[in-house]
């Protein structure tokens, strides 16, 4: 039975890489990915990235393209962010809701011009993004999956930019922009590599995006110069981790079809005054007469650690939440997570409340992400 469920799941073009450097490998959004190496572990992983550069493979990443006619026009008039806010160049976080307002997926635009954008949504919901913007798109508009054809390998850590420079890819880019580079292996021909100023770590980063038959190649490149400054590749439980000292929600824990972006505390990734978007009026609705929950910050003020789907508690014991995401912060070495709590018990940034444990009352304190400061910028 498991033999056959892992050999249903899709592998990256670097799982031979990772087999090589001895990952651990677990399945994520229908792929097998590395959850961390051999020689290492997740905290060296988190910690390589905190204080020198760390290289992920999120090759499982999505990737579509909208093209045609007034492409961005499109795209505009169906995810939450105002893409025209954003010029040719520039990328934009943005969401993908329903008609109720719950979010089928978050994702990265890239305005690449007027007849045209690349998605980057996350893995397993892929082909619902494409069949959402496919089912509307205008003559002349087409929406094409793209998953395999790219691969996507993130650069992080205050080192990053060197690593990336290294291999002559651009690295003078601001903060959510990108620029198309030429990236040659071994003195061939050179292929074009999209690199973009973002990530998922909170760090100083890059996420580069080559074909996906040259992504084997790049990876070892960038894995050579990122050992020489003291880092080296990490896994996907680092990227929990960083992700959660961040606050950055996961999709299908801290949002998803159930819970909105005004739930989770997502509205400043929703264009308000935009003229429509999917979930427009349930999002307004729902921000007029304000949120039955909101997603909150925890941190732990006794030993433990905080998972998802563990009670939140009032100080009289009753339940007022639920924890949806939860971890140990290497950072700061204590438990962290993110909870929905209930808007009517009236909790504030500061207070002291608890999670039920295991059936222990673990005393944790309300408070705003990030956990750790944030060095994207």
């Amino acid at each position: 039975m498991a033999a056959d469920h892992l050999a249903e799941l899709l592998h990256s073009p670097l799982h031979e890489a990772h087999v090589a450097l001895g990952a651990t490998m677990g399945a994520f959004g229908g792929w097998d990915m590395p959850i961390s190496y051999a020689g290492g572990g997740v905290v060296a992983e988190h910690t390589a990235v905190r204080g020198t550069v760390g290289i992920f493979d999120v090759s499982h990443l999505g990737k579509a393209g909208v093209t045609g006619p007034g492409a961005a026009d499109f795209v505009n008039s169906t995810l939450s962010a105002d893409l025209g806010r954003v010029k040719p160049g520039q990328a934009q976080y943005t969401l993908c809701c329903n008609d109720s307002g719950g979010v089928i997926d978050d994702l990265i635009a890239y305005l690449v011009s007027d007849e045209e954008v690349f998605l980057v949504p996350n893995a397993a919901n892929t082909a619902d993004v494409v069949a959402a913007l496919a089912q509307v798109a205008p003559d002349g508009v087409e929406v094409t999956n793209q998953h395999r054809d790219f691969g996507v390998i993130a650069v992080q850590g205050p080192l990053a930019g060197e690593v990336v420079a290294a291999l002559g890819l651009p690295t003078d880019l601001d903060y959510m922009a990108w620029a198309d580079g030429g990236w040659s292996n071994h003195g061939g021909l050179p292929v074009k590599v999209r690199v973009c100023r973002t990530g998922y770590s909170g760090e100083y980063g890059f996420e580069l995006i080559p074909p996906w038959g040259a992504a084997r190649g790049l990876w070892d490149a960038l894995a050579q110069e990122a050992a020489a400054r003291g880092g080296r590749p990490a896994g996907l439980g680092a990227r929990d981790t960083l992700r959660t000292e961040m606050g950055y929600p996961l999709h299908g824990q801290d949002l998803g079809p159930t819970i909105s972006p005004v739930q989770a505390g997502s509205g400043w990734a929703v264009g308000w005054k935009k003229p429509a978007f999917f979930g427009r009026e349930a999002l307004l609705a729902e921000k007029q007469r304000g949120p039955a929950r909101r997603l909150r910050g925890l941190e732990a003020l006794d030993r433990g650690v905080l998972r998802p789907h563990l009670q939140v508690l009032a100080s009289d014991g009753t339940t007022i939440g639920e924890t949806t995401s939860g971890t140990f912060s290497p950072t700061l070495g204590k438990g962290i997570g993110l909870a929905l709590i209930d808007t009517v018990a009236g909790v504030q940034d500061g207070d002291e409340i608890a999670v039920d444990v295991r059936g222990r009352s673990l005393r944790v304190r309300v408070v705003k992400p990030p956990f750790v400061p944030s060095h994207v910028r």
